[in-house]
């Protein structure tokens, strides 16, 4: 993987809520995990070993509020749609814009239900289930991680 990338991904996570990115690409697997005191460290398998990178000047704050939502989330029946992806989340495609989903609103599965901002490149998340919309879980502007409940569906 290009040095370059590599430095890019580390500083992604040094100034974000991210606790670990793992990327695998034809060269390799490069997993970052942010270390206890906000600096993150870098492996790359089968290859390279990055050393901890330096901390930031100041560790990026802990969301108090990421961890109850999906407690919440699991005491409910339905169908939790799940982020593929660490990004930031919107509800719809542009700020003006009329959101794509809403509590209550009916989806198709496969009907665009919200979009993941990732390395600056928009991704169009898809209902994985037809039905109802029971719950947003996920506050508009928030970063998401990996497999964080996005939405409720019953």
């Amino acid at each position: 993987m290009d040095l370059r990338k590599l430095k890019t991904l580390i500083d992604l996570v040094s100034e974000s809520n991210v606790s670990e990115l793992e990327i695998t690409e034809a060269e390799g697997k490069v997993r970052i995990v942010k270390g206890p005191v906000g600096a993150p460290v870098a492996v790359a398998a089968p290859v390279m070993v990055a050393a901890p990178a330096a901390a930031p000047a100041s560790p990026a704050p802990a969301a108090p509020d990421a961890a109850p939502a999906p407690v919440e989330a699991s005491a409910q029946s339905g169908h939790l749609v799940k982020s593929p992806m660490v990004g930031t989340f919107y509800t719809s495609s542009s700020p003006e814009a009329k959101p794509f989903v809403q509590v209550g609103s009916v989806v198709k599965e496969g009907e665009t239900i919200c979009i993941i901002e990732a390395m600056k490149i928009l991704n169009e998340i898809e209902a994985d289930k037809s039905g109802t919309v029971t719950r947003i879980l996920v506050d508009n502007g928030q970063a998401v991680e990996y497999g964080q409940p996005m939405f409720m569906i019953e």
